[in-house]
């Protein structure tokens, strides 16, 4: 049975979605959206920038599975049209995925708004699709303290969740905007959670994530990947987590982290000091000023 968990709104999302970005962006996502789909991973995460809502949408009809029964987010891009409404822009992507609501929906990027000091602005038209229902929960992505902060000050809705990259070589960056995302009951969703392994070969990480992969193991009596070792570290932070494969058994890898035992006290924080010694972000460095 998958987890779930509860945003700020009472709305229930899966611990684990399928991205449609990274290694799909800008393709056809028809055959992998079926394949999480009959893997029972129901939260599926898509966004307007990865230019392929229209195959997230055939991969939800050709699953067969109801509207119901699926978790669907997608993500209002950074580069609206010019004059176009947040509402406009989200019935465009509805149409698209071929359905009458999502789930959820967030602001992609906190710029160029922020730039532009209309970042209030565009989170009332968030406010607007909420209320009349074409999103169940709104929330961001990628937003900084103060941008979060921005939006705190007038809003009306609480923002559901923040999605961000979040893996040990962030920690030290991501900890603050955790810390108030915390605060105000915003949700963490991770993104990039497999970077150490994937895009940092090599890293001061590998050998602390080896030695605890082994502990796991042995506890468990089954085998652990280190990649299983990263989406526990990320369970443990609360955080909800989005990944992107063209895999079947990746895919059935990260929903066996389920049963994985979790990690001590002493082990989360030797992931976090180790991460520490090297600075990484992998995506949307711009918004971060790297």
């Amino acid at each position: 049975m998958t987890k779930l968990i509860t945003l700020n709104d009472g709305t229930q999302i899966p611990w684990l979605g399928f991205g449609t970005g990274t290694a799909l962006y800008g393709k056809d996502a028809t055959d992998l959206i079926r394949l999480a789909i009959e893997n029972e991973i129901t939260h599926l995460d898509g966004a307007q920038m990865y230019n392929n809502e229209d195959t997230l949408g055939a991969g939800i009809r050709a699953s067969g599975k109801p509207r119901s029964e699926l978790f669907i987010t997608t993500k209002l891009k950074p580069d609206m049209e010019p004059g176009q409404s947040v509402k406009e822009s989200l019935k465009a992507s509805l149409a698209k995925l071929g359905v009458d609501y999502v789930d959820l929906f967030l602001i992609h990027s906190p710029t160029p708004a922020n730039k532009d000091g209309k970042l209030k602005q565009l989170w009332e038209g968030m406010e607007e699709v909420k209320r009349e229902g074409l999103a169940k929960s709104i929330g961001v992505s990628n937003f900084k303290v103060e941008d979060l902060k921005v939006i705190l000050e007038d809003a009306k809705v609480i923002p559901s969740m923040n999605q961000i990259e979040l893996h040990p070589y962030v920690w030290k960056a991501a900890e603050p905007i955790v810390k108030l995302c915390e605060e105000n009951g915003i949700h963490i969703t991770s993104y990039g959670g497999q970077t150490p392994i994937v895009r940092v070969q090599g890293g001061p990480l590998d050998p602390v994530l080896a030695s605890i992969r082994k502990r796991l193991e042995t506890t468990r009596g089954k085998p652990v990947t280190t990649g299983q070792v990263l989406t526990k570290w990320i369970l443990q932070k609360n955080a909800i987590v989005v990944t992107t494969t063209t895999k079947e058994s990746r895919i059935k890898e990260f929903l066996d982290t389920q049963d994985v035992p979790d990690l001590t006290t002493e082990e989360v924080h030797e992931i976090e000091a180790t991460g520490a010694q090297l600075h990484k972000r992998a995506y949307m460095r711009h918004v971060f000023g790297e």
